[in-house]
């Protein structure tokens, strides 16, 4: 499993970083999320499920 996101439908909102810092950190250069690590949780998939795009996704 791996934990992916689409830096083209990405918003920058951050809520992602706000919901899960362990794996999510908002790149201040890019205004964009990024994955800091790949580790799957469940905090993780719920964090992809509040994505207001749906640019994260769990494989």
């Amino acid at each position: 499993m791996g934990i992916k996101v689409n830096l083209d439908d990405c918003i920058g909102c951050g809520v992602c970083s706000e919901l899960c810092p362990q794996n999510f950190k908002l790149d201040e250069d890019e205004g964009k999320c990024m994955v800091i690590d790949q580790e799957v949780s469940s905090l993780a998939k719920e964090t992809a499920d509040s994505c207001p795009v749906s640019a994260i996704t769990i494989d």
